[in-house]
């Protein structure tokens, strides 16, 4: 429940900040192909919440949502998760056709920072026209939770604290997965002749 005498800000508001990164993580998670479903799935159940639940980082809130829809996609379909990088993939807008009760004219990008997207250089290499369908097929090369610490981590901007609670693992556990994600991540795009890749956040 929310708390007394606190106003949630307008739930557009949170779709405006966060809508991209959480876009992100569902091509991530679920592929290309099916991301757009699952990122509308994700922002009417968080609508469906909102505001009755107190959301105190609607980031990591969403992204949590993301991660639960992603898994029951795979359920359904019987599939585990491999990330296309098929056309689209360097696509930065939002989906079209927001089903009801959500806003539309959202932005195509978040501005930078961790507090609108994680929009570190991962988040930028995903949107970089013709390296963008290397580097997602290079994230879906990683371990499983290389891949998801380097996805909440980098593409959602999630702390790693954050990402521990959805791992299921330690802060130092989910730090050391996320570096070695990204450290997997620069070899496998070395290969594909992307020796420029960028290089992992703190927090």
């Amino acid at each position: 429940m929310s708390r007394p005498g606190h106003v949630p800000p307008p739930f557009e508001r949170l779709v405006e900040a966060h809508g991209a990164a959480v876009l992100r993580v569902c091509r991530a998670l679920v592929g290309v192909q099916d991301a757009d479903d699952v990122w509308q799935e994700t922002f009417l159940a968080a609508l469906r919440a909102y505001p009755s639940t107190a959301v105190l980082n609607g980031e990591a809130w969403l992204v949590t949502i993301a991660r639960n829809k992603a898994l029951d996609h795979h359920r359904k379909a019987g599939r585990l998760p491999i990330p296309a990088s098929s056309q689209g993939a360097a696509d930065g807008a939002l989906p079209r056709g927001l089903p009801r009760g959500l806003p539309r004219g959202l932005p195509a990008r978040t501005p930078g920072g961790t507090a609108s997207g994680g929009a570190d250089g991962v988040a930028h290499s995903v949107e970089a026209g013709e390296d963008a369908a290397r580097v997602w097929a290079a994230i879906g090369a990683l371990p499983k939770k290389q891949r998801e610490a380097v996805v909440y981590h980098h593409l959602a901007g999630l702390r790693h604290a954050e990402v521990a609670g959805l791992l299921g693992n330690s802060e130092a556990a989910a730090r050391r997965a996320s570096a070695d994600g990204m450290k997997a991540l620069r070899e496998i795009l070395q290969g594909t002749g992307m020796s420029d890749t960028p290089e992992g956040r703190g927090q």
